[in-house]
Protein backbone atom coordinates (compact mmCIF):
# COMPACT_ATOMS: atom_id res chain seq x y z
CA UNK A 1 0.00 0.00 0.00
CA UNK A 2 1.42 3.47 -0.73
CA UNK A 3 2.53 5.37 2.08
CA UNK A 4 0.17 8.35 1.00
CA UNK A 5 -2.96 6.26 1.08
CA UNK A 6 -4.26 5.60 4.64
CA UNK A 7 -5.28 1.82 5.84
CA UNK A 8 -8.46 1.35 6.05
CA UNK A 9 -10.51 1.96 8.59
CA UNK A 10 -11.68 -1.34 11.22
CA UNK A 11 -15.18 -1.22 12.18
CA UNK A 12 -15.70 -0.30 15.55
CA UNK A 13 -14.25 -2.54 18.44
CA UNK A 14 -13.05 -5.20 15.52
CA UNK A 15 -9.48 -5.94 15.45
CA UNK A 16 -7.58 -6.78 12.77
CA UNK A 17 -4.78 -10.40 12.78
CA UNK A 18 -2.26 -9.44 10.76
CA UNK A 19 -1.13 -12.91 10.13
CA UNK A 20 0.18 -14.55 7.37
CA UNK A 21 1.21 -17.91 6.46
CA UNK A 22 1.72 -21.45 9.00
CA UNK A 23 -0.04 -18.86 11.83
CA UNK A 24 -2.86 -17.15 9.97
CA UNK A 25 -4.14 -21.02 9.73
CA UNK A 26 -5.36 -20.73 13.17
CA UNK A 27 -8.46 -18.67 12.00
CA UNK A 28 -9.25 -21.77 9.61
CA UNK A 29 -9.54 -23.65 13.00
CA UNK A 30 -11.19 -20.44 14.81
CA UNK A 31 -13.97 -20.15 12.01
CA UNK A 32 -14.70 -24.35 11.89
CA UNK A 33 -15.02 -24.06 15.62
CA UNK A 34 -16.73 -20.80 16.38
CA UNK A 35 -19.25 -21.57 13.14
CA UNK A 36 -20.09 -24.88 14.88
CA UNK A 37 -20.59 -23.35 18.29
CA UNK A 38 -23.25 -21.23 16.99
CA UNK A 39 -24.84 -23.49 15.76
CA UNK A 40 -28.34 -23.85 17.24
CA UNK A 41 -28.22 -27.77 17.11
CA UNK A 42 -25.20 -28.34 17.59
CA UNK A 43 -23.33 -30.20 20.62
CA UNK A 44 -20.12 -28.26 20.56
CA UNK A 45 -19.97 -25.35 22.90
CA UNK A 46 -16.92 -22.66 22.41
CA UNK A 47 -18.22 -19.46 23.65
CA UNK A 48 -14.50 -17.95 24.04
CA UNK A 49 -14.20 -19.05 20.29
CA UNK A 50 -17.26 -17.20 19.22
CA UNK A 51 -16.09 -14.31 21.05
CA UNK A 52 -12.75 -14.32 19.42
CA UNK A 53 -14.55 -15.00 16.08
CA UNK A 54 -16.71 -11.86 15.98
CA UNK A 55 -14.07 -9.78 17.54
CA UNK A 56 -11.71 -9.75 14.30
CA UNK A 57 -12.49 -8.03 10.95
CA UNK A 58 -11.57 -10.74 8.75
CA UNK A 59 -13.33 -12.14 6.24
CA UNK A 60 -13.60 -16.34 6.91
CA UNK A 61 -15.61 -17.53 4.66
CA UNK A 62 -13.46 -15.50 1.12
CA UNK A 63 -10.54 -17.17 2.38
CA UNK A 64 -11.69 -20.69 3.80
CA UNK A 65 -15.36 -21.21 2.54
CA UNK A 66 -18.06 -22.44 4.21
CA UNK A 67 -17.13 -23.86 7.67
CA UNK A 68 -17.08 -27.62 7.93
CA UNK A 69 -16.81 -28.61 11.75
CA UNK A 70 -13.65 -30.59 11.20
CA UNK A 71 -11.83 -28.95 13.56
CA UNK A 72 -14.29 -28.69 16.01
CA UNK A 73 -14.40 -32.26 16.02
CA UNK A 74 -11.08 -32.67 16.39
CA UNK A 75 -10.67 -30.24 19.44
CA UNK A 76 -13.88 -31.68 21.02
CA UNK A 77 -12.17 -35.47 20.70
CA UNK A 78 -9.06 -33.48 22.64
CA UNK A 79 -10.89 -32.53 25.06
CA UNK A 80 -12.25 -35.67 26.07
CA UNK A 81 -8.51 -37.25 26.17
CA UNK A 82 -7.90 -34.28 28.63
CA UNK A 83 -10.62 -34.49 30.78
CA UNK A 84 -9.78 -38.53 31.49
CA UNK A 85 -6.33 -37.53 32.22
CA UNK A 86 -7.10 -34.87 34.25
CA UNK A 87 -9.63 -37.41 36.38
CA UNK A 88 -6.72 -38.76 37.17
CA UNK A 89 -3.96 -35.91 37.63
CA UNK A 90 -6.34 -32.52 38.62
CA UNK A 91 -3.09 -30.73 39.59
CA UNK A 92 -1.56 -31.66 35.87
CA UNK A 93 0.66 -29.44 34.01
CA UNK A 94 -0.99 -29.03 30.53
CA UNK A 95 1.30 -27.27 27.77
CA UNK A 96 -0.31 -26.75 24.11
CA UNK A 97 2.51 -26.32 21.45
CA UNK A 98 0.90 -23.99 18.41
CA UNK A 99 -2.16 -23.27 20.36
CA UNK A 100 -2.96 -19.71 18.17
CA UNK A 101 -6.65 -18.94 19.11
CA UNK A 102 -7.17 -22.12 20.73
CA UNK A 103 -9.97 -22.12 23.57
CA UNK A 104 -9.42 -25.74 24.90
CA UNK A 105 -8.47 -24.31 28.07
CA UNK A 106 -12.01 -22.63 28.85
CA UNK A 107 -13.38 -25.84 27.92
CA UNK A 108 -11.62 -28.39 30.02
CA UNK A 109 -10.66 -26.02 33.10
CA UNK A 110 -11.03 -28.26 36.43
CA UNK A 111 -10.02 -25.16 38.36
CA UNK A 112 -7.00 -26.78 39.32
CA UNK A 113 -4.54 -27.04 36.34
CA UNK A 114 -1.78 -25.10 35.19
CA UNK A 115 -1.72 -24.33 31.80
CA UNK A 116 0.82 -23.47 28.92
CA UNK A 117 0.94 -21.96 25.77
CA UNK A 118 4.32 -22.29 23.88
CA UNK A 119 3.65 -20.13 20.18
CA UNK A 120 5.46 -18.12 17.91
CA UNK A 121 5.51 -14.37 18.85
CA UNK A 122 2.70 -13.41 16.43
CA UNK A 123 0.49 -15.95 17.65
CA UNK A 124 1.08 -14.72 21.33
CA UNK A 125 0.26 -11.41 20.49
CA UNK A 126 -2.85 -12.09 19.03
CA UNK A 127 -3.74 -14.49 21.90
CA UNK A 128 -3.38 -12.02 24.20
CA UNK A 129 -5.48 -9.51 23.07
CA UNK A 130 -8.31 -11.58 23.91
CA UNK A 131 -6.79 -14.67 26.43
CA UNK A 132 -4.50 -13.01 28.89
CA UNK A 133 -2.60 -15.15 30.71
CA UNK A 134 -3.65 -15.54 34.63
CA UNK A 135 -2.48 -17.62 37.64
CA UNK A 136 -2.33 -20.88 36.56
CA UNK A 137 -2.07 -19.79 32.71
CA UNK A 138 1.75 -18.84 30.96
CA UNK A 139 1.92 -17.65 27.48
CA UNK A 140 5.54 -18.26 26.35
CA UNK A 141 6.67 -16.82 23.09
CA UNK A 142 9.22 -19.87 21.25
CA UNK A 143 9.08 -22.12 18.55
CA UNK A 144 7.86 -25.62 19.78
CA UNK A 145 11.29 -26.78 18.38
CA UNK A 146 13.33 -25.41 20.88
CA UNK A 147 13.84 -27.07 24.10
CA UNK A 148 14.11 -24.50 26.08
CA UNK A 149 10.57 -24.00 26.50
CA UNK A 150 10.79 -27.26 28.49
CA UNK A 151 12.27 -25.23 31.26
CA UNK A 152 9.70 -24.08 32.13
CA UNK A 153 7.64 -26.95 32.72
CA UNK A 154 7.51 -26.87 36.81
CA UNK A 155 7.59 -30.82 36.90
CA UNK A 156 4.69 -33.56 37.81
CA UNK A 157 2.21 -34.76 35.54
CA UNK A 158 2.10 -33.10 32.28
CA UNK A 159 0.56 -33.44 28.86
CA UNK A 160 1.08 -31.81 25.88
CA UNK A 161 -1.03 -31.43 23.42
CA UNK A 162 -0.23 -30.53 19.36
CA UNK A 163 -3.16 -29.97 17.78
CA UNK A 164 -2.93 -28.25 14.24
CA UNK A 165 1.19 -28.11 14.07
CA UNK A 166 3.05 -31.04 13.45
CA UNK A 167 1.83 -31.34 9.86
CA UNK A 168 3.32 -27.97 9.31
CA UNK A 169 7.15 -29.20 10.08
CA UNK A 170 9.72 -31.48 8.45
CA UNK A 171 9.46 -35.03 9.18
CA UNK A 172 12.56 -34.76 10.59
CA UNK A 173 11.75 -31.89 13.41
CA UNK A 174 8.86 -33.94 14.73
CA UNK A 175 11.23 -37.25 15.25
CA UNK A 176 13.53 -34.66 17.25
CA UNK A 177 10.75 -33.16 18.93
CA UNK A 178 9.03 -36.30 20.01
CA UNK A 179 12.61 -37.85 21.34
CA UNK A 180 13.03 -34.76 23.02
CA UNK A 181 9.89 -34.88 24.99
CA UNK A 182 9.86 -38.67 25.37
CA UNK A 183 13.47 -37.67 27.39
CA UNK A 184 12.37 -35.09 29.18
CA UNK A 185 8.93 -35.95 30.47
CA UNK A 186 8.85 -39.89 31.20
CA UNK A 187 5.51 -40.55 32.33
CA UNK A 188 3.97 -38.03 30.48
CA UNK A 189 1.40 -37.66 27.38
CA UNK A 190 1.15 -36.13 24.35
CA UNK A 191 -1.58 -36.00 21.38
CA UNK A 192 -0.98 -34.51 18.15
CA UNK A 193 -3.23 -34.90 15.15
CA UNK A 194 -2.27 -36.33 11.91
CA UNK A 195 -2.76 -35.55 8.13
CA UNK A 196 -2.53 -38.77 5.82
CA UNK A 197 0.05 -38.28 2.97
CA UNK A 198 -2.11 -37.93 -0.18
CA UNK A 199 -3.02 -34.38 1.75
CA UNK A 200 0.51 -33.48 2.28
CA UNK A 201 1.85 -34.31 -1.28
CA UNK A 202 -1.00 -31.99 -2.74
CA UNK A 203 -0.02 -28.88 -0.08
CA UNK A 204 3.44 -29.18 -1.27
CA UNK A 205 2.26 -29.16 -4.84
CA UNK A 206 0.19 -26.12 -4.26
CA UNK A 207 -3.43 -26.74 -2.93
CA UNK A 208 -6.07 -23.68 -2.91
CA UNK A 209 -8.78 -24.08 -0.12
CA UNK A 210 -10.68 -20.95 -2.11
CA UNK A 211 -9.34 -18.64 -4.66
CA UNK A 212 -8.20 -16.61 -2.00
CA UNK A 213 -6.63 -18.76 0.28
CA UNK A 214 -3.42 -21.62 -0.40
CA UNK A 215 -3.02 -23.61 2.25
CA UNK A 216 0.64 -23.69 3.81
CA UNK A 217 2.75 -26.50 2.74
CA UNK A 218 1.92 -29.58 5.45
CA UNK A 219 5.80 -31.80 4.50
CA UNK A 220 4.70 -34.29 7.51
CA UNK A 221 2.04 -36.51 6.33
CA UNK A 222 1.24 -40.09 7.76
CA UNK A 223 -1.09 -42.64 7.32
CA UNK A 224 -2.62 -44.11 10.39
CA UNK A 225 -1.48 -47.61 9.88
CA UNK A 226 1.79 -46.39 9.78
CA UNK A 227 1.97 -44.34 13.08
CA UNK A 228 2.59 -46.86 15.66
CA UNK A 229 5.58 -48.50 13.68
CA UNK A 230 7.31 -45.03 13.15
CA UNK A 231 7.00 -43.73 16.69
CA UNK A 232 8.16 -47.20 17.88
CA UNK A 233 11.09 -46.68 15.10
CA UNK A 234 12.01 -42.86 16.46
CA UNK A 235 11.18 -44.09 20.15
CA UNK A 236 11.20 -47.92 20.91
CA UNK A 237 10.42 -47.79 24.69
CA UNK A 238 7.41 -45.51 24.33
CA UNK A 239 4.51 -46.82 26.86
CA UNK A 240 1.60 -46.60 24.88
CA UNK A 241 0.94 -45.58 21.08
CA UNK A 242 -3.36 -45.02 20.41
CA UNK A 243 -4.42 -43.78 16.75
CA UNK A 244 -8.30 -42.26 17.24
CA UNK A 245 -10.84 -41.07 15.03
CA UNK A 246 -12.75 -38.09 14.64
CA UNK A 247 -15.08 -38.19 12.58
CA UNK A 248 -16.76 -34.70 10.81
CA UNK A 249 -20.11 -33.72 12.07
CA UNK A 250 -22.65 -33.43 8.98
CA UNK A 251 -23.62 -33.75 5.29
CA UNK A 252 -21.55 -34.68 2.42
CA UNK A 253 -18.12 -34.66 4.35
CA UNK A 254 -19.79 -37.12 6.74
CA UNK A 255 -20.61 -38.90 3.61
CA UNK A 256 -17.51 -39.10 2.26
CA UNK A 257 -15.60 -39.96 5.71
CA UNK A 258 -17.58 -42.85 6.06
CA UNK A 259 -17.03 -44.10 2.46
CA UNK A 260 -13.38 -43.86 3.40
CA UNK A 261 -13.58 -45.81 6.59
CA UNK A 262 -15.64 -48.36 5.16
CA UNK A 263 -13.39 -48.83 1.79
CA UNK A 264 -10.01 -51.15 3.42
CA UNK A 265 -7.73 -49.41 0.83
CA UNK A 266 -8.64 -45.82 1.93
CA UNK A 267 -9.84 -46.17 6.25
CA UNK A 268 -6.35 -45.23 7.07
CA UNK A 269 -6.16 -42.80 4.51
CA UNK A 270 -8.01 -39.78 6.81
CA UNK A 271 -6.80 -36.83 9.38
CA UNK A 272 -6.78 -38.75 12.65
CA UNK A 273 -5.77 -38.36 16.10
CA UNK A 274 -2.33 -40.13 17.91
CA UNK A 275 -2.23 -40.55 22.06
CA UNK A 276 1.07 -41.39 23.26
CA UNK A 277 2.22 -42.23 26.89
CA UNK A 278 6.14 -42.30 27.68
CA UNK A 279 7.36 -44.17 29.46
CA UNK A 280 8.41 -44.32 33.41
CA UNK A 281 12.12 -44.32 34.55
Amino acid sequence: MSPDVPPPKLPPGLTSPGLTGVPETMLWTLHNRAAEALRPNGDFHDPEAVRIYQSLAYDYERHFGRADGSHAMRAAAIDAILRRWLERHPDGTIVSLGEGLETQRARVDNGRLTWLTVDLPEGIALRERFLPPGPRVRHLAADARDPTWMDAVAGGPTHIVAQGLFMYLPEADVRQLVATLARRFPGGHLVFDTVPVWLSRLTLRGLNRTPHYRMPPMPFGIDADRVASTLRGWVPDLATVETLEYRMPRGLPRLMDTLFRLTPALRHKLPGLVRVEFKRP
